[in-house]
């Protein structure tokens, strides 16, 4: 008979603990920009060594820019080349990165000119910028005469795309039993109440439209509901007529009082829309919703839709409805652009309007520019803005002739 093999465990020490396991991962967090350059013509000749810089956009925790030189950095060449740099515009100590610069051929051939640290093996590893204003870049990006008889300029318009990949190095250390939270779904169900009309108690007639709804969850979002319903002395009502909102802006306005959000696609506001436009769009009417009833996020979110749209047509009227219901930031933002483009907004219709319309917006619009009241009103520097503003000179005291 024969013996089968006993292979025996010896007892383990209780003092030795099991090995713990970590591992470092080094990756990238990537992000990415779009920079078009409408004017390219108008700015060449604007210097060797100076730049237009591309609004900053957040990657890996930092800030960047892409800076464009239309007569090129390098001052031995003469203006003969562009340049394009990607510049860290945030503090930072030796931040680790990898590029991508893309010059768009806007022909549809698809044949854009790229310099690229990804998907190829890197010497050196990744690029380092030792603080803010270090760049990455090209002095000689491309030859300026080539460039302007290229795909790549198009209608006097280039357009960039850049990618910045910050390294970063995290611990990755194993967890037993990870339980995933889902997200909140309370406004799913008060958003249910509202749909299912489930217990409503108060019916609003919106110029002939009827609108279930429930006091409590009202009152919970707006004050101004909460002492219309339960002030001791207010008349116990079950409907409520509304005269000054449009339905569909009564009916955008529940839908956020009850889910906390906005249907996007029905307040976005169209980029380009004529200046006349602008109050009528859902956006500025929700915006009035809001400050009757004292509804400030739903204030804040209007003022973040409408400020996407500035322009120079836009931004008089927008400043109007700002100041008239209480958008501060949307006011600020406003009142800031106007500042940087005063020439070009006080040829606008727009500014005739704030002129006839709301004088004091435009005592505010000096101040911006002067820098302080004291300079608004005694610095020469004020007189002359403020000649500007009142009679439609120029910034050299011209007179402007208006559009026809």
């Amino acid at each position: 008979m024969s013996m089968i093999p006993e292979i025996i465990v010896p007892d383990r020490d209780p003092s030795i603990s099991s090995p713990t396991i970590s591992r470092s991962v080094t990756e990238t967090v990537n992000g990415s920009h779009k920079f078009v350059i409408q004017g390219y013509s108008l700015a060449k000749g604007m210097g060797i060594g100076k730049h237009i810089a591309s609004d900053t956009f957040t990657v890996g925790g930092f800030q960047w820019a892409i800076y464009f030189y239309p007569d090129g950095k390098n001052p031995e060449d003469n203006s003969a080349y562009v340049s394009v740099f990607i510049a860290l515009a945030s503090e930072g100590t030796d931040v680790r990165a990898l590029f991508e610069l893309t010059l768009v051929d806007q022909s549809g051939k698809e044949k854009h000119k790229v310099h690229s640290h990804f998907d190829r093996s890197l010497e050196s590893g990744p690029y380092t910028l030792k603080y803010r204003g270090s760049m990455w870049g090209y002095k000689r990006f491309f030859r300026r005469a080539a460039l302007e008889t290229s795909d790549y300029l198009k209608d006097d318009c280039l357009k960039i795309n850049c990618t910045v990949g910050v390294v970063v190095s995290v611990m990755d250390c194993p967890r037993l039993h990870a339980i995933q939270v889902p997200d909140s779904d309370m406004g799913m169900h008060f958003g249910a109440l509202l749909e299912n009309q489930e217990g409503s108690d108060i019916v609003f007639d919106v110029v002939g439209e009827k609108f279930h709804a429930h006091k409590l969850v009202l009152a919970a979002r707006s004050p101004v509901f909460k002492a219309s319903f339960y002030d001791g002395e207010s008349e116990e009502k079950s409907e409520i007529v509304i005269t000054d909102l449009e339905p569909k802006v009564f009916k955008a306005m529940l839908h956020f009082i009850y889910w906390d959000t906005l249907v996007e696609d029905e307040v976005t506001v169209a980029s380009g829309s004529p200046v006349s436009s602008v109050s009528e769009t859902l956006s500025a009417k929700l915006l009035a919703a809001a400050d009757k009833y004292s509804l400030e996020r739903l204030r804040v979110i209007c003022e973040s839709y409408l400020c996407k749209d500035i322009s120079v047509n836009t931004v008089a009227h927008t400043l109007a409805l700002a100041d008239r219901y209480h958008a501060m930031e949307l006011k600020a933002a406003c009142l800031k652009f106007a500042a940087e483009n005063l020439s070009a907004v006080m040829r606008s219709t727009g500014f005739e309007y704030l002129k006839e319309n709301c004088p004091s917006l435009q005592s505010e619009l000096l101040k911006i520019i002067a820098g302080c009241e004291e300079e608004c009103s005694s610095g020469s520097k004020s007189r002359s803005v403020w000649a500007q503003l009142s009679d439609g000179g120029d910034s050299n005291g011209r007179r402007v002739r208006p559009r026809t």
